[in-house]
């Protein structure tokens, strides 16, 4: 077996298994570190696939920023890791009804969809490149890129006037 294929087969068993150790843990502080490991596997899986941007950029913001501020939201809430007792019959029974209906509707889906096949010939290697992105980006969706960047303005001079008003609004 070549070595590509052993480290795609790795990644995948730990994400797996660190996936579902983010919805099993007890501890939400466990959850989140298992979702930290599961986004660095993810990001393997980027880098297997030649995309080192989205490699990097899934470790920056995901792992990096996302969880951090997971992390600090949950040990400033002091969120107590409650018995199963808390969960009535009912919940457990739902839970396992749709667990269900979604593993029926993926296998459904997986069952009509078309896998791309590899073509070496028309393959470059500059596939998953920042250079590439880029190009895209700013040739095909220049539009909609800048109509993000205005939008993303507006929330934030929003953001800063409804904390000015609420700040001026406190009598103390």
């Amino acid at each position: 077996m070549e070595p590509t294929k052993i480290l795609f087969y790795a990644l995948t068993a730990i994400t797996l298994l660190s996936a579902s150790f983010v919805v099993t843990a007890r501890n939400p502080i466990h959850s989140v570190l298992a979702l930290i490991l599961t986004f660095f596997c993810l990001s393997g899986h980027y880098i297997l696939l030649n995309a080192q941007f989205l490699a990097a950029v899934n470790i920056i913001v995901y792992a990096g920023a996302i969880m951090v501020l997971f992390l600090f939201v949950i040990m400033f809430l002091n969120l107590k890791t409650d018995d199963e007792e808390s969960k009535t019959t009912v919940t457990k029974l739902a839970a396992v009804v749709v667990g269900g209906v979604l593993l029926v509707v993926m296998v459904a889906v997986f069952r009509v969809a078309t896998m791309a096949t590899y073509n070496p010939s028309s393959y470059t290697s500059k596939v998953g490149l920042v250079e590439n992105l880029g190009m895209v980006l700013f040739k095909d969706y220049l539009l909609p890129f800048e109509l993000a960047s205005i939008l993303l303005l507006v929330a934030m001079i929003g953001s800063v006037m409804l904390g000015k008003r609420e700040a001026g609004d406190r009598h103390y």
